[in-house]
């Protein structure tokens, strides 16, 4: 699977649209995008967060409903540039990705182990395949594990739309901070612009340096008090307390437990992070 792109720029958006981690909740997300269509506009920007499969049952479903509202936000007059609609890198995702090498891991069960309680026995039921097979298979060997790997690899292939949303997926997205930190050396201190993140970061390091941060770090969210570099808002989409929207200081969580017995939420954004708006299905 190819690498994600490090960050997207939310070009000249007027309002930021960020959707929690969706699961496999095809008819939450179709709801949600009901609602959502009523008030876009043009210069409305969208971020979906990660993990659009694990946990529910409707991981293809899934799929095709993005690829739907894709289409129709997209054909908004006078046309909106593709890159409106973001797609982060979630967990699920990172998973899938080591799912697909996982010929090449020293000890691949436990790697199974670790994603099964993360829900990707349910993500790989919703696209033909099964956690238990790959169980039975990892014991035959690495000769084995290769054939089931390739055999999963064809199948995904195959669904319309899945080469091309694990190709465009993003590891974080930012609407431009209103100054230029290297034109003003006194921006960062005036920051007030937005990052779109899956579960956390460490506020240690640079956006490009953040490693697998993004996907491993929520419990780091929390902490965050003070704006990072140019960016005095950080919102994210994956809670492991599945807490609904928290609205922090500096910080902006927006996960209610979607395809672990809560709902879907989805929040509507000045570019400077302000929360307008929230959806809740």
């Amino acid at each position: 699977m190819p690498d994600s792109r490090t960050i997207i720029p939310l070009r000249a958006a007027e309002r930021v649209w960020a959707v929690a981690c969706i699961h496999g909740e095809a008819e939450r997300l179709a709801a949600l995008h009901d609602r959502m269509a009523e008030e876009l506009d043009v210069g409305d920007r969208i971020v979906y967060l990660g993990n659009y499969f694990g946990y529910g049952p409707d991981g293809r479903e899934v799929l095709d409903e993005l690829i739907r509202f894709r289409r129709w936000f997209l054909s908004f007059p006078p046309y909106m540039d593709p890159l409106d609609v973001v797609y982060l890198r979630g967990a699920q995702e990172e998973m899938w990705g080591k799912l697909m090498q996982l010929q090449f891991a020293p000890d691949p069960a436990a790697i199974l182990d670790f994603m099964a309680e993360r829900g990707m026995g349910e993500a790989l039921a919703a696209f033909g395949a099964d956690l238990g097979e790959a169980r039975r298979v990892a014991r035959e060997g690495t000769l084995a594990l290769t054939y089931w790997c390739n055999r999963l690899r064809d199948r995904l292939r195959a669904i319309p739309g899945w080469d091309a949303l694990m190709r465009d997926l993003s590891r974080a997205a930012a609407t431009p901070p209103s100054q230029d930190p290297d034109g003003d050396p006194a921006a960062a201190a005036a920051a007030d612009a937005t990052l779109f993140v899956h579960a956390g970061l460490d506020v240690e390091k640079p956006v490009d340096r953040q490693a697998d941060a993004f996907w491993w770090a929520a419990r780091s969210f929390e902490a965050i008090e003070r704006p990072y570099g140019v960016f005095s808002r950080i919102v994210r989409g994956f809670d492991p307390d599945q807490r609904g929207v928290v609205d922090a200081a500096v910080t902006l969580s927006i996960d209610a437990g979607a395809g672990r017995g809560g709902p879907l939420t989805a929040v509507r954004l000045t570019p400077e992070g302000v929360l307008e708006k929230r959806f809740t299905v």
